[in-house]
């Protein structure tokens, strides 16, 4: 579950790969407390911003700032006019908000993955549509119907910042590349993730994460979302990244073991799923299994806490690891009910390992 992170400073920072690139990376306050990490890429005549930020409050200001610190390093003036590229690793608002902010102020083609791109370009219909779905799933989670107003409220805040746009090229019909920038499709934490190598470097976004397991949602949320595709996509990583010598992520320090890493998250996976099975021997609804993973939790971190329980519980769902014990509520009329989930205990499903394909 991604939570915003208090480690501080956030600090300006600059790279260099084993093919000569500059990398720098400019940290951006995308939210109250709240940070994240652009990089503006120069190599083979190729001025690439990787993310964008929010667009809300010093993010825009924060992108300006990075731009003179890099100039200053440089010892020459890097404008966002002049970039070439905007390179958006996912569509989460905290990655592209500030596409509206820079398209104003450059030509730079901007890029993203096919399964994110109708969250840019139909940006306000895509809310809509998570918005509906979010609230029938809320009653079905288990949630207090007098709660949810005020989730659904805390849902909305950060989505009304922003309003669709164009874009110019998709990471597919360019064939995951372009130029020097190689990208692999990574769905899990989003539809439409992919992580970008640029000669040794990986540039991560929220797929993996040095401090923090990246936040989950069930699939039946968002399509191509859900633990299965993240840890797919994780396994699939550590074999594509190859000889990658450091990992920068989207939030948090770089990463300097990527496998380790990988191995971590997934055993932080593996703890959590073998909890929320050993509470579902009793039937439980998701709201339940969410206070026993994550306790007491406030503001927004109630609808991470409910949305990331939720993957875990789909995930043994679909793996046979668990039954809906009130089917005959759901089948008795049109609107949502809660569902109740037990552990499924039979000598099959004893044999079964979480963790595996």
């Amino acid at each position: 579950m991604k939570t915003p992170s208090t480690k501080i400073p956030h600090t300006f920072q600059a790279f260099e790969t084993s093919g000569g690139a500059h990398i720098y990376r400019l940290p951006l306050n995308v939210f109250p407390n709240f940070w994240a990490y652009a990089y503006l890429v120069l190599v083979d005549g190729y001025t690439v911003l990787i993310d964008a930020g929010s667009g809300f409050g010093d993010s825009n200001a924060n992108l300006e700032a990075g731009f003179e610190q890099a100039s200053h390093m440089l010892g020459h003036t890097i404008r966002i006019q002049d970039l070439t590229h905007i390179l958006i690793t996912h569509a989460h608002i905290d990655h592209f908000g500030g596409l509206a902010f820079l398209k104003e102020r450059t030509r730079a083609l901007v890029g993203v993955h096919e399964l994110d791109l109708g969250s840019l370009i139909s940006y306000e219909e895509r809310v809509s549509l998570a918005e509906a779905r979010l609230k029938t799933y809320l009653t079905e989670s288990g949630f207090p119907q007098a709660k949810h107003q005020g989730v659904l409220e805390l849902y909305r805040i950060n989505k009304l910042l922003f309003h669709s746009i164009s874009v110019d090229l998709t990471y597919e019909s360019v064939g995951m590349s372009l130029g020097p920038f190689e990208m692999l499709h990574v769905p899990g934490h989003c539809p439409g993730h992919v992580v970008i190598r640029l000669h040794d470097v990986l540039f991560s976004g929220d797929h993996v994460l040095s401090r923090i397991s990246p936040h989950q949602w069930p699939e039946r949320l968002t399509h191509w979302a859900g633990l299965r595709h993240y840890l797919d996509s994780l396994a699939l990583l550590v074999n594509w990244a190859g000889d990658v010598s450091l990992t920068l992520p989207g939030h948090n320090d770089p990463i300097v073991d990527l496998p380790a890493r990988v191995d971590e998250i997934c055993q932080l996976h593996a703890v959590r799923l073998q909890k929320a099975l050993a509470f579902l021997s009793e039937p439980h609804t998701i709201m339940d299994v969410s206070r026993e993973l994550f306790g007491k939790v406030s503001g927004y971190d109630v609808l991470l806490a409910i949305e990331e329980t939720g993957a875990n519980v789909e995930y043994l769902y679909h793996r046979g690891l668990l039954r809906m014990v009130n089917v005959e509520d759901l089948e008795s009329g049109n609107n949502p009910v809660a569902v109740l989930y037990k552990q499924i205990d039979d000598s099959v499903t004893k044999k079964v390992e979480i963790l595996k394909p």
